[in-house]
């Protein structure tokens, strides 16, 4: 027996969940980008603690403590302080907790509200097809920024929560027709042939027989839309559309600290840096998600 005919064989034992969390954890990139992600967040919502919960940080993002000179990096204060004085850990730390928040929240809404939109148009067609795509197309044609900054000053008197909404909104678009493409495919597999002839309801079908499917997919696309969440928030915010005070997160830090940059660029560098470990770490997560998935990959090493 060849040893590619020993690795199929040996393949066939594994169930598909297990063959796609072999193939994810054989990618290098996304495991460091789990635990550099995974820190990231660790250390945000502990330094400061999460409501009622205290954190480990002695410093708060509100009190103004005595400042050293430039309010470069000390010990005590190892990201600096800010203009007045405050502890600049504490700020990057509050700023990437909201952040976060705001980036999983439009991600998971837009997730569910593409996945619902293109299933429905991928399986019932007709008419119910050509509105929900033209509305899909609608809101394409529209720049996103510019929508999303529309949406995030009407949402603004209700916080971060507003902003997560409207965001959420808006980005489903992309997936949407993903999510199309994927059950016009499936529709005509046997599987659903078979379950509509015996009289199950289509919106079963939809949940229980085709959206499983297509399990994959979805979570690829809900991932780098956590990604581009992130960014968006902090263009918005960054440009005053988004987070307002006395909310914080790291694009309205950028924003609020963008004319120390040459006298103090710690207050730049370390948001920026922040965004930047979060955007990329997700997407190398996307990617690793994404060969796991891809069907054309069936050879795992043992």
């Amino acid at each position: 027996m060849t040893d590619a005919e020993t690795v199929t064989t040996e393949e066939k034992s594994y169930s598909q969940g297990q063959l796609v969390r072999r193939r994810f954890f054989r990618h290098r990139g996304a495991i460091v980008a789990m635990v550099v992600l995974a820190v990231v967040i660790i250390v945000a919502f502990t330094s400061l603690g999460i409501g009622p919960i205290p954190g480990w940080w002695d410093k708060d993002p509100v009190s103004q403590y005595e400042k050293i000179g430039t309010g470069a990096p000390t010990w005590e204060h190892p990201f600096g302080q800010d203009t007045i004085g405050k502890d600049y850990f504490a700020l990057v730390m509050l700023g990437t907790q909201k952040s976060v928040i705001i980036a999983l929240g439009v991600g998971l809404i837009s997730t569910v509200i593409g996945t619902v939109v293109g299933a429905f148009a991928g399986y019932y067609r007709g008419w119910v097809e050509a509105a929900l795509m033209r509305l899909t197309d609608l809101l394409i044609v529209i720049p996103l920024l510019v929508l999303a900054a529309v949406l995030g000053k009407i949402a603004s008197p209700w916080g971060i929560w507003g902003l997560t909404l409207m965001l959420g909104i808006v980005t489903w678009t992309g997936l949407a027709r993903l999510v199309r493409g994927e059950v016009l495919s499936l529709r005509e597999r046997d599987f659903v042939v078979a379950a509509t002839a015996v009289g199950t309801g289509a919106q079963r079908i939809i949940f229980k027989h085709v959206l499983p499917n297509a399990v994959g997919t979805i979570i690829v696309s809900a991932t780098l839309a956590i990604s581009a969440a992130i960014l968006l928030e902090t263009s918005l915010s960054f440009l005053g559309f988004g987070v307002q005070a006395p909310d914080t997160s790291l694009g309205l830090l950028i924003s609020q600290y963008q004319t120390a940059f040459t006298t103090r660029p710690w207050l730049f560098w370390w948001p920026g840096l922040m965004i930047l470990a979060i955007a990329l770490s997700v997407n190398f997560i996307g990617d690793g998600l994404r060969d796991a998935f891809d069907p054309r990959q069936n050879r795992t090493k043992a």
